[in-house]
């Protein structure tokens, strides 16, 4: 009996159409409707914040020189990746990226975890030079970086668009944005302690070593360096880890 209802959906394209239809809307129903219901599908993770105006502006520099097309930031929970990388991605480590920068291809190796694994001077070297630090590297030389003073004067316009999107600077973020940003990169400036107390865990100090201009490298640098460093892994896994 069973074989012959089959043989008459097969033959009859609206029914099996209908029946399609009905199955996917089923399907789609049971996955989305649950959604409305939730207040957040990111869960919340200690240590998380908006990108300060000089990280953000690296990161302004990272996707205008196309990083993401050689460098993913996105760590499965795969175990040769955990092993190489680090803890795997949680999904609010990229709930304040417009665009996100998970990406789909590793010709360099993922970046998600960078921050602190090199040193500033090897980050100098290795932008102006790629083959000097790494001689099997395929990756260009970003010489000019040293020498472009970061663009910094419209920086809040960034801030104000990115709230716009739901990240969650304040007024008062947006109108020290310009001051904050040098500051960072300049240790003795007397705003260093507002940058801190803004963006905790903030690293503030002269990323490119040349204390007579904020350069774009600064920028890029502060940028790298933050990465996968606001999340403490020790504490997330206390509270629970869902893996576990």
């Amino acid at each position: 009996m069973a074989l012959l209802s089959h043989d008459k959906v097969e033959k009859n394209s609206i029914l099996m159409v209908v029946l399609v239809l009905v199955v996917v809307s089923i399907g789609g129903i049971v996955e989305l409707v649950p959604l409305f219901f939730m207040e957040s599908t990111i869960e919340k993770v200690k240590g998380m914040r908006p990108y300060s105006p000089l990280e953000l502006a690296g990161r302004n520099i990272y996707l205008r020189e196309g990083c993401y097309n050689c460098h993913s930031q996105m760590i499965r929970s795969l175990r040769d990746e955990t092993e190489r990388y680090g803890h795997y991605s949680l999904a609010a480590e990229s709930m304040f990226d417009h665009p996100f920068q998970w990406g789909s291809k590793r010709t360099g190796p993922d970046l998600a975890r960078v921050g602190g694994r090199y040193s500033d001077e090897w980050h100098v070297v290795h932008m102006i030079a790629p083959r000097s630090v790494v001689p099997e590297s395929i990756m260009p030389g970003y010489p000019f970086l040293a020498e472009t003073p970061a663009k910094l004067s419209d920086i809040a316009n960034h801030l104000k668009a990115n709230a716009i999107v739901g990240v969650p600077y304040t007024e008062a973020m947006i109108a020290a944005a310009e001051t904050d940003a040098k500051a960072q990169a300049d240790p003795d400036s007397d705003a260093a302690e507002a940058v801190e107390a803004r963006y905790p865990k903030a690293q503030i100090r002269d990323f490119d070593g040349n204390p007579n201009m904020v350069s774009e490298l600064d920028a890029l640098i502060a940028y790298l360096q933050m990465l996968g460093t606001l999340v403490d892994f020790d504490v997330y896994q206390a509270e629970g880890d869902n893996l576990r």
